[in-house]
């Protein structure tokens, strides 16, 4: 028997609850403050309290005993994680496996991030890139689309239908960062260069803000308040690209092993997907993402997204509904992860996908990652 035919953790966990904070800049506040704030309304959409949480995993918040003094919570269950934005990705996966080992009955994830009002610069400082001037992940991806470019004749052009696609999103979510603010492909064009061939609407927002997910087993999850979504299957494949330049390949070889996994895992098809969270770093990294995971062939994400493809409502994928990284909020896969959540419990209004079933989450950032979500 295939042990995909039998994956142990498919559909045995499921988020029970989400909450976000506001986004934009309060330096009033901290990441512990702004956590806080996300997981209260989590538990609150959970209709628990902070005594039923007994493991706890942050990220982006530096202490997980003061924040679990801060919200009255003993957790047996405690972790820290790293910073990069897969470790959004890498916590779900440790807490499906809390769950489903027994380590805790009820997880609590809390990503909370004050960079905006700190000033904090993602990137600019010393890397193994600095010789060359690659110091930041902007350069990094910069370098990266270049050689796509090159490699088969794709044009910053393309990156244009990403980018207002996402801004159609966020204009139909009243709590994005860039609600209000269309932008059109001309926009795009015209944008301030920050590193060539990247401009300035190809990078992510820099704001405060918090994420939180409460995640329990599938079973428990329906007695609880809200709808429950089933986690489906996980897989993920690091790159170990710690060379002086970036990967050549795109990520492909590391996708190749993830998309080989994702599916039968959790005994979704693509077709039966509704539609995806992709990580948004940098407009280029939902390209890679799509040719990585066999969404269309090498070298032909930039043909795959035009005439509105990710677009909702004209597109057959639509992707970031909130409006990602590039629109709604910089929190580093976790936002993205929430909306795909709201898409299954049809929580979203005008952003909403018609009849929503299963989505899939995609991250590339030195890493392939995936996972399946679907309606309980």
């Amino acid at each position: 028997m295939n042990i995909h035919d039998t994956y142990p953790l498919r559909d045995k966990t499921a988020f029970c609850g989400i909450g976000t904070s506001r986004f934009g800049s309060f330096p009033e506040s901290d990441s512990y403050g702004l956590g806080c704030e996300a997981l209260n309304m989590a538990l609150d959409d959970a209709g628990l309290r902070p005594g039923d949480i007994d493991g706890l995993i942050v990220n982006r918040i530096p202490s997980y005993e003061r924040f679990a003094e801060m919200m009255g919570i003993n957790p047996q269950y405690c972790l820290l994680t790293e910073a990069p934005g897969r470790f959004s990705g890498v916590s779900l996966s440790l807490a499906m496996q809390a769950v489903a080992t027994g380590a805790a009955k009820t997880v609590a994830l809390v990503y909370g991030n004050n960079g905006r009002s700190k000033r904090v610069n993602y990137g600019g400082g010393d890397s193994q890139w600095s010789p060359w001037g690659m110091t930041s992940p902007g350069a990094s991806h910069a370098m990266m689309w270049a050689r796509h470019m090159h490699d088969y004749g794709t044009t910053h052009a393309d990156l244009g239908w990403v980018a207002e696609a996402f801004r159609h999103h966020a204009c139909l979510n009243p709590d994005a960062v860039m609600h209000g603010r269309p932008i059109t492909r001309e926009d795009h064009a015209s944008a301030r260069p920050i590193c060539e061939p990247l401009k300035l609407l190809d990078y992510c927002l820099i704001n405060d803000g918090a994420v939180a997910w409460i995640i329990t087993s599938a079973e428990r999850a329906r007695d609880l308040r809200r709808p429950p979504v089933l986690i489906s299957g996980y897989a993920r494949q690091d790159n170990f690209t710690y060379g002086s330049a970036p990967p050549t390949d795109y990520w492909q070889g590391s996708f190749s092993v993830v998309q080989d996994q994702i599916y039968a895992r959790a005994g979704i098809a693509r077709d039966e997907l509704s539609g995806l969270g992709i990580y948004d770093n940098f407009s280029p990294t939902v390209l890679f993402s799509l040719e990585g995971m066999g969404f269309c062939p090498p070298g032909e994400g930039g043909n795959f997204v035009k005439d509105g493809t990710l677009r909702l409502g004209t597109g057959r994928w639509p992707t970031n509904t909130s409006g990602g990284h590039l629109s709604d909020s910089y929190m580093q896969g976790w936002g993205i992860i929430a909306e795909c959540v709201r898409q299954l419990r049809g929580d979203c209004g005008e952003r909403q996908i018609p009849n929503a079933q299963a989505m899939q989450y995609i991250c590339a950032t030195n890493i392939a990652l995936s996972a399946i979500f679907r309606r309980g």
